[in-house]
């Protein structure tokens, strides 16, 4: 690591040093790169069979602690996948703390409108087992929840990007 920062340092003169997302770049073109080497490849392979395919001994299906590993990892990727990718983008044409505004505002907004929807359109037909005795104001409680926090941090992220352009403006 040592060896690895002077080199680091002339790739960017700022002095401030590296920036977290610009660390977080390294680090996955590093295991990009490690991903090439077999022994790795294979050790990764074993463990993602360990957590995510483990089976229970007597019914033969998979365990709830891999159903629950596996949507964790969903739940992370996708998070990064959208969130992230439009937030890097903001990030190389607005910087990062406007970026970090734009992304949050956009998040939330987006969460509040999916969420509406759900209320206003909640699933109709059959119920799943674990809904049964509850009415229809009942499933949609969580919907609502969702919704007014969602609203209450878009809102939050308008009125910070507000207050940057006026500091802005002043400037």
């Amino acid at each position: 690591m040592r060896r690895l920062r002077p080199l680091l340092s002339t790739l960017h003169r700022d002095e401030r040093g590296l920036s977290a997302l610009e660390m977080i770049g390294i680090a996955a073109v590093i295991i990009s790169i490690l991903a090439f080497v077999p022994q790795l490849r294979g050790w990764l392979g074993d463990a993602y069979d360990a957590i995510f395919k483990q089976v229970d001994g007597t019914t033969g299906e998979t365990s709830d602690f891999s159903v629950a590993a596996r949507g964790i990892l969903i739940t992370v990727v996708s998070i990064v996948a959208f969130i992230g990718t439009g937030y890097l983008l903001l990030y190389t044409n607005l910087g990062t703390r406007l970026a970090f505004l734009v992304t949050g505002a956009a998040t939330f907004g987006w969460m509040v409108i999916g969420s509406m929807l759900f209320v206003v359109y909640a699933p109709r037909g059959l119920k799943p087992a674990v809904t049964e005795g509850l009415n229809s104001f009942q499933v949609r409680i969580p919907a609502i929840a969702i919704t007014l926090a969602s609203f209450v941090l878009f809102v939050m992220f308008v009125v910070a990007l507000d207050r940057y352009e006026r500091e802005d403006a002043t400037v």
